[in-house]
């Protein structure tokens, strides 16, 4: 079985599918890391490349070539992806479970955090309270267009405001997920 939570950025995609993947003996793969791999290239460098479609495309193929490594049972976190056309195969097989992970505007913006030119992760909390306004429209944006995009495959999961690992928990019981034996 194939799990791929879906969801804008922020969401908690990765530390949720981490403790999802670990509570059911499935293997963990993050998109955005697997293309850094794939390209030996930095996100930043990366976003910089070709237009949004032919990323995503390059996304795509990548997600492919991790759903076709192994009959191992895998949970992906996907990066936002606005071109599904490539996904349409992958989300439409029975071994798969697309989910779309959703939260409120305000818990988004709390789990907030920036990354540098090579990719290390960090918070600034001061920044981002600065231009909160901002950021919190470009949430309820990202929002809207990726929910209308992931509407016609994905089942809607609300995080709640909630842990990694209490998400993780409910996602098991809400689509009656059982561990690898």
């Amino acid at each position: 079985m194939n799990i791929l939570l879906f969801g804008i950025s922020n969401v908690g995609k990765s530390s949720t599918g981490k403790v999802l993947a670990q509570s059911l003996g499935f293997d963990f793969y993050d998109l955005d890391d697997e293309v850094k791999k794939a390209f030996r290239i930095t996100l930043e460098e990366f976003v910089s490349t070709g237009n949004l479609k032919e990323r995503d495309c390059k996304r795509c193929c990548v997600l492919k070539d991790i759903i076709s490594k192994s009959n191992r049972s895998k949970v992906i976190a996907v990066t936002p992806i606005s071109n599904i056309e490539h996904l349409s195969d992958i989300v439409s097989n029975d071994n798969t479970l697309s989910i779309e992970l959703q939260d409120s505007v305000e818990n988004i913006f709390d789990r907030l955090v920036f990354s540098d030119e090579n990719d290390v992760i960090y918070k600034d909390d001061e920044y981002k309270n600065e231009h909160k306004d901002y950021y919190m429209e470009e949430i309820i944006e990202d929002q809207k267009w990726y929910g209308s995009i992931y509407a016609g495959f994905c089942r809607t999961f609300d995080m709640n405001g909630d842990s990694p690992e209490e998400s993780a928990s409910r996602i098991i019981s809400e689509f009656n997920l059982t561990a690898k034996r």
